[in-house]
């Protein structure tokens, strides 16, 4: 075997939690393959014979395609604002070249957790996801975002500090690398921060794209939506009622008006943190204009509460 063909074989061997690390990053598969690649590239263009720490010095280099990657996509979305994708969908509409381990990543990782990732600077993402998700210390996170160690730490560290006022435990490094999902012991039959980000996110592509089936299957039979007076006076600019043709009102009950109400909407609302909890929020020229917030109890919608004025709210729009 020469050195190409060991230094192919070594890069394979390390594939799969490279991959893992730029997922977390870029919180997209389709852009964590192309990170894979390019850092693939790389490394065939530098002298690998001189690397001590093999597995260290690929997570670096997939770490600095990472991170360029997710600056460039912040550039871009500062000079042209559209219209978010609700699945994090910065991701490509393109599949990934291993579906099955796409969907245990996904699964590991979590809705709500990529929600909190999103509000982060690229550095304090990647400090992040490097240190508290792969055990990567800051002497060698600090030159990848040009901080000095103590710099890094407190990149991290305000990162973890959003995640806690959140309520949400991400990933760690005893679990990250093994793609497997961190098990929820909790017995409380509310769900919760990652599971309701998951219904949310399930709710709004359901709405978009009319799908009658799905929307019932996470509605409570009983469920209310309520909206407050601003919202009502709204109309027709909060999406409700489109399907219907009638304009929004104070309540809706029972899951046939809900669906109705929701389905085959050309609505556009965004993920959002409302008061730290995951929900959605109706934006015009980048200002919320009303916000949707859901309560969820053993597996289904039971409340979906719809509010024009948002005075006393803690809104971050996610994008």
């Amino acid at each position: 075997m020469n050195e190409n063909e060991w230094l192919a074989a070594r890069f394979e061997t390390d594939r799969s939690r490279l991959r893992a690390v730029a997922y977390r990053v870029l919180g997209s598969m389709p852009e964590a393959e192309d990170a894979v690649q390019e850092a693939w590239l790389r490394v065939t263009r530098a002298d690998a014979a001189a690397v001590e720490n093999m597995s260290g010095w690929l997570t670096t280099v997939v770490a600095r395609v990472s991170l360029n990657m997710l600056q460039s996509r912040k550039s871009r979305r500062e000079d042209l604002v559209d219209a978010p994708d609700p699945d994090h969908a910065q991701h490509r509409e393109t599949e990934s070249a291993d579906p099955e381990q796409e969907a245990l990543l996904a699964e590991s990782v979590g809705a709500a957790m990529f929600l909190v990732l999103d509000t982060l600077t690229p550095a304090e993402r990647l400090a992040f996801v490097l240190h508290d998700m792969f055990a990567v210390p800051f002497e060698e996170i600090a030159p990848i975002v040009d901080r000095t160690p103590a710099a890094a730490r407190q990149l991290a560290s305000r990162a973890r500090r959003r995640f806690q006022r959140q309520g949400i435990v991400p990933d760690t490094a005893a679990t990250a690398h093994r793609n497997v999902p961190v098990p929820d012991e909790s017995a409380d039959t509310e769900t919760p921060q990652a599971g309701k980000a998951d219904f949310v996110h399930a709710f709004l592509t359901a709405s978009r794209e009319g799908d009658f089936e799905a929307l019932l299957s996470i509605l409570a039979p009983d469920i209310v939506v309520r909206a407050d007076r601003a919202a009502v006076q709204m109309g027709m600019a909060t999406g409700i009622g489109m399907a219907t043709g009638a304009g929004l009102t104070e309540e809706i009950r029972g899951t046939d008006a809900v669906t109705r109400a929701f389905a085959k909407l050309s609505w556009a609302p965004v993920p959002a943190l409302i008061d730290g909890s995951a929900g959605l929020a109706y934006v015009r020229d980048g200002v919320p204009h009303a916000v949707f917030r859901f309560d969820i109890t053993d597996g289904l919608i039971t409340d979906i509460d719809i509010r024009a004025d948002l005075t006393g709210l803690d809104i971050i729009i996610l994008s």
